[in-house]
């Protein structure tokens, strides 16, 4: 789904529409997949529902699980989207910050809709 990009993201592509959530999410199994690939270490029991910390044209997003989602979709709540793009889903780039990038980011309270 990501694959390597630079030293602090992954690059992936995913579907990009609206919906009527409160804040950034994917479907709830992918998103415990996406957690448990890029973020968890392997040692102990970890959370899988940490929020992931993707990056949107110039804007992190703290990205949630939520059940009822496509797969391979981000969605953005329906007041974020503009014009065209709330009509259909757009296909676009996106990039995921490895472990430690959104540590610091989440830290730093970056992220939009944490």
């Amino acid at each position: 789904m990501f694959e390597q990009f630079s030293g602090g993201y992954y690059l992936g592509r995913m579907y990009v529409e609206p919906y009527d959530g409160d804040r950034p999410a994917m479907q709830r199994e992918q998103h415990e997949w996406v957690n448990r690939r890029y973020y968890a270490s392997g040692e102990g029991v970890e959370r899988l529902d940490t929020p992931l910390v993707m990056k949107l044209g110039s804007r992190h997003l703290a990205v949630h699980g939520e059940a009822g989602l496509p797969e391979g979709t981000l969605a953005l709540p329906i007041d974020w989207v503009e014009g065209e793009e709330r009509d259909i889903p757009d296909l676009r780039e996106v990039l995921l910050a490895k472990a430690d990038r959104a540590v610091q980011l989440l830290r730093m309270g970056t992220p939009v809709g944490i």
